[in-house]
């Protein structure tokens, strides 16, 4: 895909974020938005998938760390075609599969159930590890928090990773400054990250704009360049992004908008794609 599909489809995919969570009435747009192009980039040109396939054995896998910004996950994942759209807003309903955080026993395409957070850079690792072992070529991503990653189960990780060279495995931090407790920062710095995956001998790509699909498209394509060793993307982004009241905002962490706010977001989303049209 070229850069300007890509941005369309992003667009689309925050349509989904934002129809399933106002569905669920609960949820968590803020960090899905964020996210959103990175989600596009990875299920749309990066990642060697087939929806038609969901297991084939030489896929790469991707754990989503920060498993309660499912919503993004889901929407990029119907957008892809691994399951109908139309199921979006039955997210966290009683019976639906679309649980509040990913089920890789019910939800096609998962490759590993997440949520609490800090465990799922372990399970990726873990596959990276199997990946060297067996002599497979399949390459495993995973998007973690930058709240997320105050959770010392992280580094023990990522110690694990850079000890072992797992070159195969690319960790993305959606850095947009915000957790649940307000920003980053202030409630337990994680700063400076890139000295810290440095340290843990990783290969680190700073993305200053990441919701600029030109600029994850280098740092993906550098990612596979890199021998001997991990890396990791830190990518700086807009908590909300694409959502003119949610952006920035702390309190759309973890909240679904009512129904004057959904037809405000998905005005805010057609008036984006319409922009895009004409490009």
């Amino acid at each position: 895909m070229n850069t300007l599909e890509l941005q369309k489809t992003a667009n689309e995919v925050r349509k989904g974020i934002v129809t399933a969570v106002h569905g669920a009435k609960a949820g968590h747009p803020g960090g899905s938005l964020s996210a959103a192009d990175i989600y596009t980039y990875l299920y749309f040109e990066e990642l060697n998938i087939d929806p038609k396939d969901p297991k084939k054995a030489d896929r790469d896998r991707f754990v989503l760390s920060k498993g309660h910004t499912a919503p993004g996950l889901y929407s990029v994942l119907a957008e892809r075609g691994y399951f109908p759209k139309e199921d979006l807003p039955t997210l966290r309903h009683l019976g639906s599969y679309l649980q509040g955080h990913p089920d890789m026993k019910h939800i096609p395409g998962v490759d590993m159930s997440s949520g609490s957070l800090g465990q799922g850079i372990s399970a990726a690792v873990g596959m990276a590890l199997s990946a060297k072992l067996s002599n497979d070529s399949y390459r495993v991503y995973t998007l973690l928090g930058d709240g997320e990653i105050q959770e010392g189960q992280v580094w023990e990780a990522a110690m694990f990773a850079g000890a072992r060279k797992l070159d195969n495995l690319v960790a993305i931090v959606d850095n947009n400054g915000l957790q649940i407790d307000g920003p980053v920062a202030e409630v337990c710095s994680p700063y400076p990250i890139d000295k810290k995956f440095e340290a843990f001998n990783f290969h680190v790509i700073r993305v200053e704009d990441g919701n600029d699909m030109d600029q994850l498209r280098a740092a993906f394509e550098e990612a596979k360049t890199v021998k001997g060793m991990p890396t990791a993307i830190i990518a700086k982004t807009l908590k909300g992004k694409g959502v003119s009241f949610m952006e920035g905002q702390v309190g759309w962490h973890g909240k679904a908008p009512n129904d004057e706010e959904y037809a405000i977001a998905m005005a805010d989303l057609e008036k984006a794609g319409e922009a895009l049209c004409q490009k």
